[in-house]
């Protein structure tokens, strides 16, 4: 397995980002590989970094178990949407920009759709739903873990901040006019509906949520807007909270639906001649 730090200069976002990399090549481990690699764009969640999850054995079991290369970018708690007063296109940036750059750089990695996966927890779930639909030419599949589908709470005063430390005015800046949020395609509602509507291609849909997160609500009511849609998809719900006791299992649960081609499994490497 390689494991690869980059930066290079995004015009989407007008400055040098990082993100990381792990490739399933190992010259350790010598075995039959497909080409080209399918690839999964990894996106953290809110306060997290490029960096989040390569101290964490989950991201290596998801991997080596799927033969899969993973692309880990930062966020930078901005929901990965775009920010049209200041020309920050987040969402631009994942679902165009880093994967032409990574199929550039690296070229192992499937230009294919059905190849490419974008994924994430939290406010990496909500990014990799509402990216994953609207870039619906570029990735085939997303599997999106407690998303933060946290629209409600905008204009409601009675339900406090899913998100500890956020604000209105926080949001405000990420989001822009809060009023309208949910007409436009921030809102996976709005353009899942827009989407069906237009007779658009679906990826496949996985995501979960802890029954005790309190993230959930919206959750199911996404779960049900899909299934009112006739959208296809998998939602599952178990006891668990907004942590990765919660989030690993179930991501490696989402990434076991995409039934990926599986390397046969290595003898120990002490034990080879």
């Amino acid at each position: 397995m390689a494991m690869i730090q980059a930066s290079f200069f995004s015009k989407c976002l007008k400055r040098n980002v990082h993100f990381n990399a792990i490739l399933p090549i190992d010259p350790w481990f010598p075995r039959p590989m497909k080409y080209p690699i399918k690839t999964a764009y990894l996106l953290h969640g809110y306060t997290g970094s490029c960096n989040e999850w390569l101290v964490r054995h989950a991201l290596l079991k998801l991997s080596n178990m799927n033969n899969l290369a993973i692309i880990m970018p930062s966020g930078e708690n901005h929901f990965y949407v775009d920010d049209m007063q200041r020309e920050d296109m987040y969402g631009e940036f994942i679902g165009r920009e880093l994967p032409k750059f990574c199929r550039d750089v690296f070229p192992v990695l499937s230009h294919d759709i059905d190849d490419t996966i974008i994924s994430g927890i939290s406010m990496g779930g909500y990014g990799s739903l509402r990216n994953g639909l609207k870039y619906n030419d570029v990735f085939g599949h997303i599997v999106a873990i407690a998303p933060a589908l946290i629209f409600d709470e905008f204009n409601n005063p009675d339900v406090g901040p899913s998100i500890p430390g956020t604000t209105p005015g926080y949001f405000e800046s990420v989001f822009g006019d809060l009023s309208t949020v949910t007409e436009r395609d921030t809102d996976v509602f709005w353009l899942s509906e827009k989407m069906k509507a237009e007779g658009a291609r679906f990826p496949s849909i996985y995501f979960a949520c802890g029954s005790n997160d309190k993230l959930v609500f919206e959750s199911r009511r996404f779960a049900e807007h899909l299934t009112k849609l006739g959208i296809e998809h998998t939602y599952e719900e178990a006891p668990g909270t907004h942590d990765e006791l919660f989030f690993d299992p179930y991501m490696e649960a989402g990434f076991a639906k995409l039934d990926l081609d599986r390397p046969p499994v290595m003898p120990n490497p002490l034990w080879v001649d």
